[in-house]
């Protein structure tokens, strides 16, 4: 509404003063005359002086004896028209509006001042209720409407009569509020249009009772039967007001004014009494007539209780006197005595330590902030908080702003309550009264419409789920953090704040009950108004608590990418991804391969708190995965229904997804070029780093809900172009089933090229492609179920169809797995032939006519895919959804170049780096070769023990790797290529057409099993031996020794530590040192021969590390010592001359005991477990015993590579070995 004239001036306007008081009889006549009346001379003068004489009052009219500036305004033009807060005070100078204004501070805005004059009647009736529906309200009511007001002392002679409100501020609804109310603010007392007159006190002095009496005379039988005493006190303390769904009460208690006098309670519950609770004021004294005695339901004492013919008045010494009565009758039962208090450093018997008490006190303060006016909370005086939540404060709900005084009777405060909470909190219960002392002069801040929302829900935490103040302060933060999370993109603010019910539950709420319910069980005992507040000692939910630990975290996901990150990248150590004995020996090249790749996953339960997970699932059609969505991002994730149990159902796409049970990966990608060792703390060798994060789960671990429909096509990851148009009216769709049998694996291929695109020029994007067989003909929807399939012509033949998926339809990937049915579902019209071979969807192709395929079918964008369940699947169906695997004998078997299919436990994956270019290729040329990745897995069989080991190759372009293809996961790898190398080991390569699923995760606790320990014997039996194991065997002689000193960098001959590379020189001249052996050992079943490297050449010769290091140092020098033993007994062959010393000591000490020793060897393999080679048979050997010569059977020396030598504990542990000596 707009401003009319200046505050202080009376003509700024034009408005002469005829045209004023013109304007004001027709306002008074059609506003506060009764309507259909004659006009009221009388009435109309009255409120033109009652105008005049208060706008006279402020002693700065400048002349003027009418306010011309200020117009009147009616109760409806108030709603209807101000659109805006205001104020208008028609009492005040500019000056002292503007004093009043400076409360706002520095960050507030003051209410903006009109110049309006506003009449009304003061009332507690709502509109045209009746009596008994009164809640307690004030309102200000003209012939237009009716609006509530708030004011700080009411008297209650007022109601009824007809007011001029000088000062007045009015507050709005907000605007997408259209059915909201706003309401006044009263700044100052009313002016009586008309002079009330002063009652009349009572012709004689009025008998009451005094508290002390009145309490004592509850306990008394038969005095008080057809007796209606008065009472007469001072006002001690006053309750809340308590409205329920039948009836609305409070309690009031009068005393004596001493701290140790007596006092009783009295019940107001008449609805036309309410109205009182704003009139009362603690240390003023009235009087109550017409009361009685009732006893409360569910209370075990009688209680004081208003009557209908019951007044309020003040009390007026000179106008009471005390009623005398007689009190030697019999008793009733007496009140037990109270019970003292436990203090905050004294807790009460049976009580754990950890408990506290509240104290109770009386505060006045100012509200300095909002943290949540949903939920109840300010600042008060910028140091406490302040929760109105365990009281009914609808009223004050619009009122409480900052810069308004509260007088807060007998509230509870709470100290180091916990949960993220920091200051102290004052929180008043039924028990005590929340008093208006002062009206803010600031300009409420604009409330949008998602702030306003979760009032009922944040009730309902209070009131139905009881939970105590520590834990209702942590469930408001958890929901903002979750609305922060999810809203308005995902999930609209009133409905996840909604209230929660039976048969709709609040989102909000489910989110929270797991913790909820585990901190505050459900079905705890509900609050008792009557009990709350006339018990003594006082008992609420407020009195006792203990501090919060916060439970848990609802991180956003770009705040928990970004932790992992961090935490991926602080524990990143180099040293610690190398086997400290081991890292000194390897070269540059394998330096960096090592540290290359590596991976970190972090539990809920290593960050304080333990972090939830929650977001929306979504299907990626860009990449092809599942992601989980919230408004800050978006991460990929590794889903599993439960173990070895893909995801096959579509339906969770768009679901809301909670889950305290998760891994989140982080995969680190490092580019270094370290010279050596010596280097891997220094980061300057750190060329480029990346990180993957993604997120792995069970959905059988998980909270899913569904999420309304509208908001579904967010997480399709569908463009706006992409998603269907449907015509208007019933929804028509057809589809078909199929029987999915292969699945391919998700690559960019060339073969489709899309709409548009030159054909002669293809591009590769991402697609897969699916083999299966249709399951009968295409079905149409008839209301919300399937028709009967369309017959075909060969019903018993299996039409074979292959469907590819490319562009935004390869976000079904992830919902697709063979040995399940699928229906294909088309929106729109009924099209012919849509999913027949010559449909508009069919791709002809003669090698896929080669094949045995019927069709071959591009799935469109608007298409979906729908599991379907096992009744509505043809009976005539019987297959199995195990996976085809390949047995073992095949699959370690010579033949190369076909595909295979197994499960395996992956055991460790490394980075290739590539074959170097050679030296002809020409920088920048177009020839480039890409690294790629190599899982050694364990295969499984349920009937081979030992699970025989092999590598997988992963390249482009299947580069980077798919998910969970982590050590310690368990995989399927269907149709890989099965390849034979040159030294005879078996090993695979991904294809277009592998299929992965990944069947578990790896587990949480890492857990090393022991090797077996075996006879060297079991390696030559039949069967398949273990790859990996360890023997108690004897070292027999040494084969050869080879100690020697390379660039670090190209491998090359370092004597004097000087690289010998002819042609260029190499970037750093740095040395490892690198040492082999190779020994004959045997356990007394079979001898093999073992191969030793590096630091375990030093455990075999028995030197300590220092002596080690100096023989090491010795071979630096001439860079390679070695030496070669022929045979038993026969000299060494050295590359240095026989008679050096550094020869002779080694010739020495490998011919003597203390390398021909008995030891514990842990060895694995040095050729992979295969057929391709099979077993040499034993060989005749003749051996001489004295003058005997013996002729036997000997087997073929074992080939095994030393993984770790350990000296045996004792002599029993050497197992076949000690049965020969």
């Amino acid at each position: 509404m707009a401003t009319r004239g200046a505050p202080d001036a009376a003509g700024g306007t034009g408005i002469t003063e005829q045209g004023w008081l013109e304007a004001a009889r027709t306002f008074i006549q059609e506003t506060l005359c009764p309507a259909g009346s004659e006009p009221d001379v009388q009435l109309t003068q009255s409120v033109i002086d009652c105008v005049k004489n208060t706008w006279l009052s402020q002693g700065k009219n400048q002349g003027f004896p009418l306010p011309l500036s200020y117009s009147f305004v009616s109760v409806q033009d108030l709603k209807t028209h101000q659109n805006l807060p205001c104020c208008s005070h028609l009492s005040w100078s500019s000056s002292t509006y503007q004093a009043w204004a400076q409360g706002t501070g520095p960050n507030g805005t003051p209410l903006p001042r009109e110049q309006l004059l506003l009449l009304g009647t003061l009332t507690d009736l709502s509109g045209d209720l009746e009596q008994e529906y009164r809640k307690g309200d004030v309102y200000v009511k003209d012939n237009t409407g009716i609006l509530t007001c708030e004011l700080i002392d009411l008297d209650l002679s007022w109601l009824g009569r007809l007011f001029l409100f000088p000062n007045w501020s009015y507050l709005p609804p907000a605007r997408w509020n259209a059915s909201g109310e706003g309401h006044l603010e009263l700044l100052s007392a009313p002016v009586p249009v008309c002079p009330l007159t002063a009652s009349p006190g009572p012709p004689t002095p009025l008998p009451v009772l005094y508290p002390e009496t009145a309490s004592r005379l509850l306990r008394h039988r038969g005095k008080l039967r057809g007796v209606q005493p008065n009472l007469a006190g001072k006002l001690v303390r006053l309750s809340a007001l308590v409205r329920s769904q039948k009836k609305a009460h409070f309690v009031l208690c009068l005393g004596d004014g001493s701290l140790a006098g007596s006092h009783v309670s009295i019940v107001v519950q008449i609805p036309a009494q309410l109205v009182w609770h704003r009139a009362l004021w603690p240390g003023r004294s009235y009087v109550l007539t017409a009361l009685r005695v009732v006893r409360i339901r569910g209370h075990c004492y009688r209680v004081w209780t208003t009557s209908p013919s019951s007044h309020l008045l003040p009390l007026k010494p000179e106008c009471v006197r005390e009623l005398e009565l007689e009190l030697d009758g019999p008793l009733l039962e007496a009140d037990p005595a109270p019970t003292p208090m436990p203090s905050s450093s004294q807790d009460g018997d049976g009580e754990p330590v950890l408990v506290r008490h509240s104290t109770l006190l009386s505060y006045s303060g100012k509200v300095t902030g909002v943290l949540s006016q949903p939920a109840g909370l300010y600042e008060v005086d910028g140091q406490l908080a302040l929760c109105l939540a365990y009281q009914q404060f609808h009223s004050l709900r619009k009122v409480v702003r900052p810069g308004v005084s509260l007088e807060l009777q007998d509230v509870h405060l709470l100290q180091s309550v916990g949960g993220g909470i920091r200051r102290p909190v004052l929180a008043p219960c039924l028990h005590g009264a929340i008093l208006l002392r002062g009206f803010s002069c600031q300009k409420p801040e604009t409330q949008s419409f998602y702030q306003a929302q979760g009032t009922s829900l944040f009730e309902q935490l209070v009131w139905e789920r009881q939970l105590g103040l520590p834990l209702y302060l942590w469930a408001t933060r958890a929901l903002e953090e979750l609305a922060g999370k999810l809203c308005p993109h995902m999930l609209r603010h009133h409905q996840l704040l909604q209230h929660s019910t039976p048969g709709n539950p609040s989102p909000g709420l489910q989110l929270l009950a797991p913790v909820l319910d585990v901190l505050s069980p459900p079905g705890s005992m509900r609050r008792n108004a009557h009990k709350e507040i006339l018990e003594e000692p006082h008992h609420c939910p407020l009195q006792k608590y203990m501090r919060l630990q916060t439970p848990c975290s609802f991180p956003t996901l770009a705040t928990l990418k970004d932790e992992g990150r961090c935490r991926a990248w602080a524990a990143f150590d180099p040293k610690t991804l190398l086997p400290l004995p081991e890292s000194s020996y390897l070269t540059s090249c394998q330096l960096n391969q090592r540290v290359s790749w590596s991976w970190l996953t972090l539990l809920p339960a290593t960050s304080h708190p333990a972090q939830i997970l929650i977001g929306v699932l979504a299907a990626s059609s860009h990449k092809g995965c599942l992601q989980l969505r919230d408004k800050t991002g978006s991460l990929p994730c590794l889903i599993l229904a439960k173990h070895s149990q893909p995801v096959t159902d579509s339906r969770f796409i768009g679901c809301l997804v909670r889950t305290e049970k998760f891994q989140l990966v982080i995969e680190r990608n490092v580019r270094s070029n370290f010279p050596s060792c010596k280097e891997l703390n220094m980061t300057g060798f750190i060329q480029k780093q990346q990180a993957r994060v993604y997120i792995q789960f069970f959905l059988a671990d998980a909270l899913i809900l569904p999420v309304p429909r509208p908001l579904l096509h967010s997480a399709t990851s569908l463009p706006p172009q992409a998603e269907p148009t449907l015509p208007d009216g019933p929804h028509v769709e057809q589809s078909r089933l199929f029987l999915l049998s292969h699945k391919e694996a998700l690559v960019k291929r060339n073969f489709c090229v899309p709409p548009g695109a030159n054909p002669e020029v293809p591009k590769t994007i991402l697609s897969f492609h699916v083999s299966g067989i249709w399951l009968g003909g295409t079905q149409r929807k008839e209301g919300t179920v399937w028709g009967p399939p369309e017959p075909k012509g060969e019903e018993n033949k299996d039409q074979k169809v292959l469907l590819i998926f490319r562009g935004s339809s390869v976000r079904w990937f992830e919902f697709l797995h063979p040995g399940h049915v699928y229906r294909l579902v088309a929106p729109g019209p009924p099209t012919p032939l849509l999913f027949e071979e010559g449909g508009p969807s069919c791709i002809p192709q003669r090698p896929l006519e080669l094949a045995g395929y019927a069709s071959c079918l591009a799935v469109q964008e608007a298409w979906t895919l729908e599991l379907e369940s096992s009744p509505d699947v043809p009976a005539v169906l019987d297959t199995s959804r195990a996976l085809p695997k390949t047995s073992m004998d095949d699959l370690l078997s010579g033949n190369s170049d076909c595909l295979v299919s197994f499960s395996a436990e992956i055991l460790s994956r490394s980075l290739c780096e590539p074959f170097p270019a050679p030296f002809w290729a020409k920088p920048g040329g177009t020839r480039t070769s890409r690294a790629s990745v190599k899982l050694t897995v364990a295969v499984e069989d349920a009937d081979c023990p030992c699970r025989p080991h092999l590598d997988i190759y992963i390249k482009e372009p299947h580069l980077p790797p798919p998910l969970g293809l982590l050590p310690g996961a368990r995989a399927y790898f269907g149709q890989l290529e099965k390849k034979i190398s040159r030294s005879h080991n078996i090993y695979c390569c991904f294809r277009p057409t592998t299929y992965l699923q990944v069947l578990s995760f790896p587990p949480e606790t890492a857990i090393s099993a022991p090797l077996p320990h075996i006879f060297l014997a079991e390696l030559l039996q039949g069967g398949r031996p273990p790859f990996q194991a360890s023997a108690s065997c004897h070292i027999v002689s040494v084969f050869s020794l080879q100690l020697l000193w390379v660039c670090a960098h190209c491998t090359s001959l370092c004597p004097q530590g000087r690289c010998t590379r002819q042609g260029s020189t190499c970037p750093t001249q740095t040395s490892i040192s690198q040492a082999s052996i190779r020994l004959l050992v045997e356990d007394g079943t079979a001898e093999a021969v073992v191969t030793c490297r590096n630091h375990h050449v030093a455990t075999v010769l028995g030197l300590c590390p220092s002596e080690w290091t100096s023989l090491l140092e010795s071979v630096r020098g001439p860079g390679k010592v070695a030496l070669q033993f022929t045979g038993p007994g026969a000299q060494p062959e050295s590359s240095a001359k026989v008679d050096e010393p550094l020869t002779l000591f080694l010739r020495t000490l490998c011919t003597s005991f203390s390398v021909l020793r008995p030891v514990v060897l842990s060895f694995e393999l040095e050729r992979k477990p295969s057929l391709v080679i099979p077993l040499e048979p034993p060989q005749l050997q003749r051996f001489q015993c004295g003058e005997q010569t013996l002729l036997t059977r000997v087997n073929p020396k074992i080939r095994l590579s030393c993984l770790s030598i350990q000296e045996p504990k004792h002599a029993s542990s050497l197992g076949a070995f000690s049965l020969s000596c």
